[in-house]
């Protein structure tokens, strides 16, 4: 509204599809509330001609997701464009949102083998990426860490319980690590919860 109203500029809304379904909600353009209706226009990436995509950098991630009879050579194309980018921050940035977006249609050992992986470790989004991945590891393994020291103290712990210590975050699991020395029943644990 602000853009029309400042600028006069015409608004077209726009959902893309990125993945193919079966699922009626990809061919509806519009959504209705008690307060609100929004007309759309509907893209189906899986639908669309990869030519327009592949002659305009910007949109070489969303290439590997068009339509195409060779698939895996589609993507060889894109990795090609891809590669023929000189400045380096553009080439990782692209390379990091090509891997993304491949990722939904291909395996990923064919997306690594054709991305060259010094050009995606080097990637700002990809280190994001990984980082995210790491900080989750670090959580699932404390967790697992934590609730087998729980299950050798108190025994066998009630699945609400397990939820919650499972929702922790890496600083409260430790403290609850050292916590749970002190605990003598599951009513510790909970109060302990509680507090937190």
């Amino acid at each position: 509204v602000r853009l029309q109203r400042k600028y006069r500029c015409p608004i077209e809304q726009v959902v893309i599809f990125l993945k193919s379904t079966t699922s009626q909600m990809v061919f509806n353009n519009e959504f209705r509330d008690i307060n609100t209706w929004h007309r759309y226009r509907i893209i189906r990436l899986w639908e669309q001609d990869p030519q327009p995509l592949l002659a305009n950098r910007a949109l070489l991630p969303l290439a590997t997701l068009a339509k195409s009879n060779n698939p895996n050579l589609l993507l060889e194309q894109v990795v090609a464009e891809v590669d023929r980018i000189e400045e380096q921050g553009q080439l990782r940035t692209l390379a990091a949102c090509v891997d993304v977006l491949a990722g939904l249609r291909f395996e990923k050992d064919l997306v690594r083998r054709l991305l060259s992986e010094e050009i995606m470790e080097e990637s700002v989004t990809y280190q994001d990426i990984i980082q995210k991945g790491r900080q989750r590891g670090k959580q699932e393994e404390a967790v697992l860490i934590v609730m087998r020291q729980l299950t050798l103290r108190l025994g066998l712990l009630d699945p609400v319980l397990q939820q919650r210590i499972e929702g922790l975050s890496i600083t409260r699991l430790e403290e609850l690590s050292e916590a749970l020395l002190n605990f003598e029943t599951a009513t510790d644990l909970a109060v302990w919860l509680d507090q937190q």
